[in-house]
């Protein structure tokens, strides 16, 4: 018999493993990231009070085309500005258990520019 295993299902495996070394403080929130096909959120996120303090998605800024690279880029700079007005600088990235790779890059490279360390 053959089993089949589905992609989510070992997405969500890689990132309990990768939750189980980060999590994010006052000091130092957690910048998490989710990926679906047609669109991309972020959220800032104390994990010690267990509040998001800052996000942005495809859906909440209505980008036209939102599963891609420049639509994360746009997703990365907006997180990244909230999380500065609000007195952020250094933040835990969380990848979510995607690759760090394509539109999950492109949404870190544009938070750092935007003024977030990590």
């Amino acid at each position: 018999m053959i089993t089949q295993t589905n992609r989510d299902a070992i997405r969500q495996r890689i990132h309990a493993r990768i939750r189980a070394k980060l999590s994010g403080t006052g000091e130092r929130p957690r910048l998490n990231v989710y990926r679906s096909l047609s669109h991309i959120y972020a959220q800032v996120i104390d994990d010690q009070k267990g509040v998001t303090l800052a996000s942005a998605s495809t859906l909440a800024l209505k980008v036209k085309a939102g599963g891609n690279v420049a639509a994360a880029k746009e997703i990365g700079k907006a997180v990244a500005e909230k999380a500065v007005g609000m007195g952020i600088k250094k933040v835990v990235f969380d990848r979510g258990g995607f690759l760090y790779h394509g539109r999950i890059k492109a949404l870190a490279d544009a938070a750092r520019e935007a003024g977030l360390e990590f």
